[in-house]
């Protein structure tokens, strides 16, 4: 995974801060109202995109693509393409939770396809995080404590082995009807989420994106 170049989009979901500021490399999109949280930031938007039914009013830039209210994707899934176009495979997403939760599911399954494609996703809310592995693993470096929570997105989930954690598993199958991976535990030692044959949600807090193993 290359981590040397971030595409974050910011929604217009609940506004919990916006705690990066991007490199040269980095692309920055506003989906609808989180052109908003954006501008309050201070931090420009190399994309402004939607149908501006959240914001209310359409800015006036060069940089902004407007699209039609009637569509069958959503102002943050249009974002993503845009990022995946300029060839971005590492994806930050804020404002995407807190507001309609159908939104919020939506974006779930946004990182979940996002997964499906061979890159990476990260959901962020208040105080955790949420991303999504497709038959491969995730690998975490010493965590001292905080839950995780491992998710079947979908309707099973085989060849799942959790390394390191307080429960571990060795070749389970979790479905998406049956929350057994809730409220695991860090321990202070290395740690990883392997899944062979599936696609899983992972639920963890913000500061272990930090500890997070690339592999390359």
């Amino acid at each position: 995974m290359d981590t040397s170049k971030i595409c974050y989009i910011v929604g217009g979901g609940a506004d919990y801060g916006l705690p990066f500021t991007p490199g040269e490399h980095d692309l920055v999109i506003a989906a609808d109202a989180g052109f908003r949280s954006l501008d309050g930031c201070g931090i420009p938007a190399d994309y402004i995109i939607g149908d501006f039914d959240s914001l209310d009013y359409i800015p006036q830039s060069l940089n902004v693509i407007r699209l039609s209210p009637e569509k069958d994707m959503t102002d943050m899934s249009a974002a993503v393409d845009i990022g995946i176009e300029r060839g971005y495979k590492l994806f930050h997403l804020y404002g995407g939770t807190g507001g309609r939760i159908d939104h919020t599911i939506a974006n779930l399954q946004l990182i979940a396809s996002l997964a499906g494609q061979d890159k990476q996703g990260f959901l962020f809310g208040q105080d955790s995080v949420i991303t999504a592995i497709h038959n491969t693993s995730l690998s975490f470096r010493e965590i001292p404590s905080g839950y995780i929570s491992v998710f079947s997105h979908t309707e099973q989930s085989f060849g799942v082995y959790l390394r390191g954690l307080k429960y571990e598993l060795t070749d389970a199958m979790l479905k998406s009807t049956f929350p057994l991976g809730v409220s695991n535990e860090f321990t202070g030692t290395k740690s990883s989420i392997t899944v062979e044959n599936g696609t899983l949600l992972i639920v963890m807090p913000c500061q272990s994106l930090a500890q997070i193993e690339w592999s390359i």
